[in-house]
């Protein structure tokens, strides 16, 4: 039987883990409660810059040392930014947990941020950057998620901008450390081989940094009408993404949403990937999502497909979300569809760091580290009703927005 601790220390720090008795190895996250939902215009992207410049040198290891101290054990150091939060984060076998530990703690609290470095991981950055709008699979996503949270801080892109991007110095980023990041919004998680009495020990060990409280309030989310949009780019295929804001991660709501998606455009037996794909052949790419936030999630569709088939690709989508407003799906559909949502959530946790992601994420959003039969137990309640109530929610053409990248300008979106 798997164990969960949660300690809180008189800092503010908190400290959960999760014991697996059967695992040699652990997943150790050191999480922020800080994204690019955080910043402003003036500074966006300056979170994800910070992952990157954590890793570039402490006071007592150069940025080769941080990599090899971990990597000469077989162990594995990364981090991410979201828009919500940042994680560094490290996995490695038992014996090397206090190693890790140490190696983290060394690289949020004595990096240097030397101006040398920052002016090289600025070309890196923006080079990530261009590749982003060189990819317009990723570049939609963002320019959807622009749109649909237009005029919130959480519209801001995690990568942000070029200008902003050559424009950071040491003093910058240090500014926004000491605002963002304080121990009352630092959470230490680890999953696996763990003994959490070893984890209080080594944060009261190894950091040592007074890191402060911060003050930072997040501003909610105000939903505000959006309006399409269409990007005109050299690119082989057309892509398509239609959707709008709906339920965040602490509203009960979104759990039929997800069904919603699931019936609709996730994996092979999906609605939108036979009527698309496997009765039409239009379309390689096609699928529906839900990227969820505290309060708010990105709810759509995305298609890809050669210029010729994109507007019968476009108005097959709607005959779908017709049928769904329409009618209540079978109970056959939806046990499948639930068989398929319970299936993605239990096989991701075969893996030490899934498990960590899912149970920092929990404590962070919640407060809690959520119940897993009590989410497999509000999937199976969900009805047939409630999904035909969130589809004439969501799937109203007149209420959706559309976002178009492709190389034909005179594909315009009402033109669909």
């Amino acid at each position: 039987m798997n164990h969960y601790n949660i300690t809180e220390l008189s800092s503010g720090i908190k400290i959960v883990s999760e014991k697996i008795p059967y695992v040699k190895s652990f997943s150790l996250g050191f999480w922020f409660d800080v994204g690019s939902r955080d910043e402003t215009t003036g500074n966006n992207g300056i979170s994800h810059f910070l992952e990157h410049m954590f890793f570039k040198g402490t006071k007592t290891r150069s940025a080769k040392r941080i990599s090899d101290e971990i990597e000469s054990l077989g162990g594995y150091l990364n981090a991410f930014t979201s828009k919500e939060q940042t994680c560094f984060y490290g996995r490695g076998l038992s014996q090397h947990l206090e190693r890790t530990f140490r190696v983290l703690a060394d690289m949020l609290q004595n990096s240097l941020f030397r101006e040398s470095d920052i002016k090289k991981e600025s070309l890196v950055v923006i080079d990530e950057l261009l590749d982003i709008e060189d990819n317009p699979e990723e570049l939609i996503f963002d320019s959807f998620e622009t749109r649909i949270f237009e005029g919130n801080p959480i519209s801001l892109p995690i990568i942000g901008t070029e200008k902003n991007i050559s424009a950071f110095n040491s003093q910058k980023l240090f500014d926004f450390i000491k605002k963002n990041y304080g121990f009352n919004n630092f959470y230490i998680v680890a999953s696996g081989a763990v003994e959490h009495e070893n984890l209080v020990k080594y944060c009261e060990k190894y950091i040592v940094k007074d890191l402060g409280i911060t003050g930072k309030v997040r501003s909610p989310f105000h939903a505000k009408k959006s309006t399409d949009q269409s990007l005109y780019k050299e690119v082989q295929q057309s892509h398509l993404i239609i959707g709008k804001p709906t339920f965040g991660l602490k509203d009960d709501e979104r759990i039929p949403v997800n069904i919603l998606s699931t019936i609709l455009g996730e994996g092979s037996s999906s609605r939108l990937f036979q009527r698309l794909r496997e009765k039409n052949g239009i379309a390689y790419q096609i699928s529906s999502f839900l990227n969820s936030f505290h309060d708010t999630s990105a709810f759509g569709v995305y298609l890809s497909t050669n210029d010729n088939a994109f507007l019968k690709g476009y108005g097959l989508i709607l005959e779908e979300f017709k049928k769904l407003r329409d009618k209540p799906v079978s109970e056959k559909e939806l046990k499948r569809a639930k068989e398929y949502f319970k299936g993605n959530i239990l096989l991701s946790l075969e893996n030490t760091t899934n498990r960590m992601l899912r149970i920092a994420q929990s404590v962070i959003c919640f407060g809690e580290i959520k119940d897993l039969s009590l989410s497999i137990e509000q999937i199976d309640s969900v009805t047939r009703e409630e999904i035909l109530k969130v589809s004439n929610e969501l799937l109203n053409e007149s209420e959706l927005v559309k976002v178009i990248i492709s190389s034909k300008n005179h594909l315009h979106l009402n033109a669909a």
